[in-house]
């Protein structure tokens, strides 16, 4: 009987060992797996990049490719300079031009503005916000499109909105104001003030007492600034692994 007892804890025990050498092997394969992706991804950095940054989760942020042009995921940092509050941008970089959506936020992680860009310039609608998330103006721009170097543009009439004619002229290799800029009062939602362009040109504007009212208006949040905020309510800054390979 205690024979049999024994016996049965020495098999227990095997089984034991046997379950811990196979959960260790599995741990192993993983970590050796995981070893030889991020080798292929500092392999694949080195081979495309001059110089790079890792995060922690495997991706590749502000690379500089072998034509010194910025690629891909950056974070660009900018320190406070004489008087003027420093600030963090994250967004996509084609060639060497922002490109898409860009986030632009406090050193303290706060979102204080979205933007919007095409070939390097602004493009569409941007948003700012106060460091308390208040929305305080909505632009829109309308970007060099370099596929149609030429553009229409009426001609207005001195002191008013009527168009008189149209001229082709060669388009500017820049944004330009273009459409509905709103300015909003921080804390309240109120409109101030609100400007209409045409390619650049300001329209004539109604008197600001038309557009302001003492009637409470809802406080306005972005559906960017909410989804940041429950997205990043927990979120910390992280480090990134600096990389760089010789010319």
């Amino acid at each position: 009987m205690n024979r049999q007892y024994y016996f049965g804890n020495f098999e227990i025990g095997n089984r034991l060992n046997f379950l811990k050498m196979n959960l260790n092997i599995k741990s192993a394969k993983k970590i050796g797996l995981f070893f030889i992706a991020f080798q292929f991804i500092l392999f694949n950095a080195n081979a495309q990049f001059k110089t790079y940054k890792i995060s922690p989760n495997g991706d590749t942020l502000n690379a500089i490719d072998n034509n010194g042009l910025k690629q891909g995921k950056w974070v660009v940092h900018v320190d406070p300079l004489r008087g003027e509050p420093g600030y963090e941008a994250e967004g996509i970089f084609v060639d060497g031009k922002k490109e898409g959506h860009w986030r632009k936020y406090t050193l303290m992680g706060d979102l204080i503005a979205y933007e919007n860009y095409k070939n390097g310039d602004k493009d569409g609608k941007s948003e700012y916000f106060t460091n308390l998330g208040d929305l305080i103006r909505v632009e829109n721009w309308r970007g060099y499109n370099p596929d149609q170097p030429y553009d229409t543009i009426p001609i207005y009439g001195t002191g008013s909105n009527e168009i008189l004619s149209y001229k082709i002229v060669k388009a500017q290799p820049y944004s330009v104001k273009d459409g509905e800029w709103d300015y909003y009062e921080p804390g309240t939602g109120k409109i101030i003030k609100t400007e209409n362009y045409d390619r650049g040109y300001l329209l004539d504007q109604p008197k600001p007492a038309n557009l302001v009212s003492d009637d409470p208006m809802k406080k306005i949040v972005p559906k960017e600034v909410l989804e940041y905020q429950e997205k990043n309510k927990h979120k910390k800054h992280i480090k990134v692994i600096d990389g760089s390979t010789s010319e």
